[in-house]
C-alpha cells in the first residue's frame, strides 16, 4: 500500500530542492537541482522566471515517489521576488530578484504613500519594484506564486506571507487602499489567501508531465523564511528559533503582531498565529574575523560554559547595530583581551548569547509573546559549548530542530491545506 505523502517546493536563490512529507513529519523523498544564477546589469538584479521552473522540473526528475502517493503540493520562494505576467500567466520581461532595487522616484512614490508600520519600505521594496515593472493589463506575481500557477494553471492567487512586503495588511488582510496612491492599481495585484489554504486540483497537463496523481491539491505556500522557521517544528506562540549564522537572527511565533519600524520588525501572518522577528550585526563573522573555522572548532572544545569570563563584550564586526539595539554607531566592545584565546572566544560567544537573550526580551517588550522554548538553527547550532553558554543566558528549554530545510516546512503548509493539523 502507497504511503500518503505531500511535497512541499523550496525555491532557494542557489536552485530548487522538493521533499516529500507523510503525515507523521517524516522525510520520504527528497532531490535537488541547481539554478542559473541572476543577471545581474546597471546595478539590476534580474531572472528570466522560466530558470525556476526549468529547475523545478530537473528536480521532479530526480525525486524518487515510488511507493508514495502524492496527495498535496505547495511552493515557497524568496521573498521579494517578483514578476508581471499577462493573462495566461506568461512573464512580460524578466522578473525583479527580492536584492534587486528600485528607482528612486518608485521608492519616494512609495514612502509618499505608505504608513510607517508597513513592511513595503525601502530600497529593495518589491512594491516600489512593481512601479518599475508595471505594464497595462499585467498582473504581479510573487516567485511562488509563479510556481504554484505553473502547477495549479492558476496565475491570480498569492499568499499572505508573500504578500507581505508588497504592501498587504495582515491585520486587515486586504490590499490598502493607499497602495494605488503610488500609481499601482490593487486590480494589478492578486488575491490574497492565507499561507496553507487549497488553491485548486493540479493541472492535468502538468501532472503527466511530472508523474503526479490527477487528483493533487496545489496549497498556498510561504516565503523561504517562513517555510525555515514552520521547518524547524515550531508551532505554538513563544517557540523561537535562532539562526546562529554570519549574523544573528531570532524568529518567534507571537500571538500577538508586532510592527516595530525603529528596529526592521514586522510581522507574518500564520493562521492565527503571527511571526515576528530581528536581526543583529552581531554572529558567526565577528569570530570569523578572528579565528579560523578549525581554531574555532578546537578552542570550543577546551572553553567552560559553566565558568562565565565576565568580560561583557558586544561582538560587531564594525560600528552599527540594527537590534535589539537601533544605533548605527553603535561601537563594537571587545576590549580587554585577554592573552589566552579560549578565554576570549568565549567572552564572544557570552556577548552573542546576551544579544539573543535581549532580542526575544526586547521582541517581547514590543508586544510579542515571550519566549517560551528555543530550537537552534546554521553553522552555530552544532557548538556544543556555545550551546551550553546560551542555554545558561536564555534559561529556557532547548528543543532540537526538525529540519533546517525550507521545503519541509512548506510540506507541512501543504498537509495543512488538507485539513490536517501538521
Amino acid at each position: 500500500m502507497a504511503h500518503e505523502v505531500v511535497l512541499g517546493i523550496d525555491v532557494g536563490t542557489s536552485g530548487v530542492r522538493i521533499v516529500a512529507l507523510d503525515a507523521a513529519l517524516a522525510t520520504r523523498a527528497m532531490a535537488s537541482a541547481p539554478m542559473t544564477p541572476p543577471e545581474t546589469s546597471d546595478g539590476r538584479i534580474r531572472q528570466d522566471a522560466e530558470v525556476w521552473w526549468h529547475a523545478t522540473r530537473a528536480a521532479f526528475a530526480q525525486l524518487d515517489l515510488d511507493g508514495l502517493d502524492v496527495r498535496a503540493v505547495a511552493v515557497d520562494g524568496t521573498s521579494g521576488t517578483i514578476v508581471t505576467v499577462d493573462g495566461e500567466g506568461t512573464p512580460i520581461g524578466l522578473a525583479s530578484m527580492y536584492n534587486d532595487v528600485a528607482s528612486d522616484a518608485a521608492v519616494a512614490a512609495v514612502a509618499a504613500a505608505a504608513p510607517r508600520e508597513t513592511a513595503a519600505l525601502g530600497r529593495t521594496s518589491p512594491l516600489a519594484r512593481a512601479l518599475d515593472l508595471r505594464r497595462v493589463d499585467a498582473r504581479l506575481l510573487h516567485q511562488a506564486d509563479w510556481i504554484a500557477g505553473r502547477l495549479s494553471g492558476r496565475f491570480d492567487v498569492t499568499d499572505e506571507n508573500n504578500a507581505l512586503k508588497t504592501g498587504f495588511d495582515p491585520v486587515a488582510r486586504e490590499w490598502p487602499a493607499w497602495i494605488e496612491t503610488t500609481g499601482l492599481r490593487r486590480d494589478d495585484l492578486p488575491r490574497v489567501i492565507p499561507a496553507g489554504t487549497a488553491i485548486g486540483s493540479i493541472h492535468p497537463g502538468t501532472a503527466a508531465r511530472l508523474g503526479l496523481p490527477a487528483d493533487t491539491v496545489v496549497v498556498a505556500g510561504t516565503t523561504d523564511g517562513c517555510a525555515a522557521f514552520l521547518a524547524s517544528g515550531a508551532s505554538r506562540p513563544g517557540d523561537g528559533v535562532s539562526s546562529l549564522g554570519t549574523t544573528l537572527t531570532l524568529k518567534l511565533l507571537s500571538a500577538t503582531p508586532v510592527f516595530a519600524p525603529t528596529f526592521g520588525i514586522y510581522s507574518h501572518r500564520l493562521g492565527d498565529t503571527w511571526l515576528a522577528g530581528g536581526a543583529s550585526n552581531s554572529g558567526g563573522g565577528v569570530l570569523a574575523s578572528f579565528f579560523s573555522r578549525e581554531a574555532i572548532a578546537s578552542l570550543s572544545a577546551q572553553l567552560q560554559p559553566d565558568a562565565p569570563t565576565g568580560l561583557d563584550y558586544y561582538p560587531l564586526t564594525m560600528a552599527g547595530e540594527r537590534f535589539p539595539i537601533n544605533d548605527p554607531m553603535l561601537a563594537p566592545r571587545l576590549s580587554p583581551r585577554p592573552t589566552d584565546d579560549r578565554r576570549f572566544l568565549q567572552g564572544m560567544l557570552e556577548g552573542i548569547a546576551a544579544i539573543e537573550a535581549e532580542g526575544y526580551r526586547r521582541l517581547a517588550s514590543l508586544g510579542a509573546s515571550p519566549l517560551a522554548t528555543l530550537r537552534s538553527v546554521g553553522g552555530g547550532s552544532g557548538n556544543t559549548a556555545w550551546t551550553r553558554i546560551r542555554q545558561h543566558v536564555l534559561d529556557v528549554p532547548f528543543l532540537a530542530a526538525m529540519s533546517d530545510h525550507a521545503a519541509v516546512g512548506t510540506a507541512r503548509l501543504a498537509w495543512r491545506g488538507l485539513g490536517h493539523a501538521c
